[in-house]
């Protein structure tokens, strides 16, 4: 017999095969057998290909309107201490002049 993986939940060690699908008995979550090989962490790259981290520095490699205001975020501003977030935009950041931001990575590139 086969070692199962613990849950990735809550890392119970009682789970079963139901099918194609992995489940915990104690907090009921399912999953993939696939799932658990892929790994659920995202790999976020800038426009060049480079993986991107939290901490990282970059630059915007293109003017961006700034939605809701009539100012626009320049070329070259240089972009300090990101953090990496799930969603459609994929850095959390902060800019001088601008404040709390949120960019798409295909728009800057790491320094």
């Amino acid at each position: 017999m086969s070692k199962l993986p613990n849950c990735p939940e809550c890392n119970s060690e009682y789970t079963y095969e139901d099918g194609s699908l992995l489940v915990c008995p104690e907090c009921a979550h399912e999953w993939t057998l696939e799932a658990e090989s892929s790994g659920d962490e995202k790999v976020i790259k800038d426009a060049n290909g480079n993986v991107l981290s939290d901490g990282d520095t970059v630059t915007v490699i293109k003017d961006l309107k700034v939605k809701g205001s009539s100012s626009t975020l320049k070329q070259g501003t240089k972009v300090k201490n990101i953090r990496l977030v799930d969603g459609d935009h994929d850095i959390d950041c902060k800019i001088d002049g601008f404040g709390a931001m949120k960019l798409k990575s295909e728009f800057v590139k790491r320094v």
